[in-house]
């Protein structure tokens, strides 16, 4: 049958190693050792996007504000992480001989372009795409549990990786902490609201309390002060009837201004606390308070 054979002879030419028959002990060993080159490349590109993609910030609010877990898994990657350089250098080289090492050993059992091919395809979907998607979702659980195994080739790879990270700090200098600014801080506090559309918990008011208060070492007393043509005040021989207080309760100030005749002649300030004794004390006015519940700016 001339398909069969030729079935049969397009199968040899891909299976044509250099000394190693297909289905013998070796050709096992040689696709096994593919195999773990394959994984082995994938974990260390995950984790080179994982682990590096973790700022030293971030993995601090994880360990104080995290949960249970992520607390533990933070504890865990924080040492490592610290030695970015050294980590970097580290895993990158591990990346590479194992992806050096890879079309080798598929030479051995497969021809040269099916090994290529082969080679290529699979560092591309198992060592490269999918380690890294997983990692981009899961880098600090991934990261944690795998902590183990960097530590070991950070080891092995000591008398490479560390003078060359060293190098890489004299030259571009310590990855340290990269801390938000005030400004960073509000936004990323806005993104953060429920009103951003974008899975926030803050509410309106918490926001805006926060941008406040972030706010206060630039805000000047004159940004933070009211027209007086825009304050509620009270006359000081204005009745203290049931509808003024209902008025100065409405407002929900502490304290409001009283003046005598222009209202830009402040004399004092009515303490509303006191306002609640005042149900006792109707139709009086203000200056009836002077003494108790007025504080005196005149001094």
């Amino acid at each position: 049958n001339a398909a069969a054979a030729a079935g049969v002879s397009v199968a040899a030419v891909i299976l044509k190693g250099n000394d190693t028959p297909f289905g013998s002990v070796g050709w096992w060993a040689y696709a096994g050792i593919s195999c773990f080159l394959v994984l082995f490349a994938g974990i260390m590109s995950g984790l080179t996007l994982g682990l590096m993609s973790l700022g030293l910030v971030e993995l601090e609010i994880l360990q104080r504000s995290g949960t249970d877990s992520e607390k533990a898994q933070a504890a865990t990657i924080l040492p490592v992480v610290q030695k970015q350089h050294q980590l970097l250098v580290t895993l990158l080289l591990c990346n590479a001989v194992a992806m050096e090492a890879l079309p080798i050993f598929l030479d051995r059992i497969f021809h040269p372009v099916v090994a290529v091919v082969l080679s290529v395809t699979f560092v591309l979907a198992f060592g490269e795409v999918i380690p890294q998607a997983i990692c981009t979702r899961y880098g600090l659980a991934v990261g944690a549990n795998f902590v183990w195994l960097v530590r070991i080739l950070m080891i092995m790879c000591y008398p490479i990786a560390y003078p060359i990270g060293k190098l890489l700090d004299c030259a571009l200098g310590h990855n340290e902490s990269a801390l938000f600014r005030r400004a960073q801080l509000k936004a990323l506090v806005s993104i953060h609201s429920k009103e951003a559309g974008k899975g926030g918990e803050l509410t309106h008011d918490e926001t805006t309390i926060i941008s406040g208060a972030l706010d206060l070492t630039e805000k000047t007393a004159q940004e933070a002060m009211t027209p007086i043509e825009s304050t509620f005040s009270l006359d000081v021989d204005s009745k203290l009837d049931w509808e003024a207080i209902g008025k100065i309760l409405a407002r929900g100030h502490s304290r409001v201004p009283v003046y005598s005749g222009n209202p830009r002649n402040v004399i004092g300030l009515l303490l509303v606390s006191a306002n609640y004794a005042m149900k006792y004390y109707s139709d009086l006015s203000c200056m009836f308070f002077t003494n108790s519940t007025i504080l005196n700016l005149t001094r």
